[in-house]
């Protein structure tokens, strides 16, 4: 299940933590981020064990979205160990995910 990270909590789940962490950048009326829950959940389930996914609504942590550069969504950033090392804008097939998890998680 994709922790729900925000303004507040934001350092604490993604910066702070070990490891990579994915942070799907989204929004409720947006209906590529929609499609993109499913690809999401079937990328943890196959291997939640070498990533964390954290969820960010853009429309209610708008801080976050401007300081991160968000121009479009869904926006999905993968940080390793508290540091930006991809991006990825729009809506990517299952296997592009996990393309980038291999890369990044050895």
């Amino acid at each position: 299940m994709a922790t729900t990270v925000t303004d507040e909590n934001f350092k604490k789940e993604v910066l702070d933590a070990e490891g990579l962490v994915l942070v799907d950048f989204w929004a409720e009326w947006c209906p590529p981020c929609r499609a993109l829950a499913p690809i999401l959940e079937q990328v943890e389930t196959e291997v939640g064990d070498k990533i964390k996914i954290a969820k960010l609504n853009v429309d209610e942590n708008q801080k976050l979205a401007m300081q991160y550069g968000i121009r479009g969504i869904p926006t999905n950033k993968f940080f390793k160990n508290g540091k930006e090392v991809e991006t990825l804008v729009g809506l990517m097939p299952k296997d592009h995910y996990l393309e980038i998890i291999k890369k990044h998680s050895a």
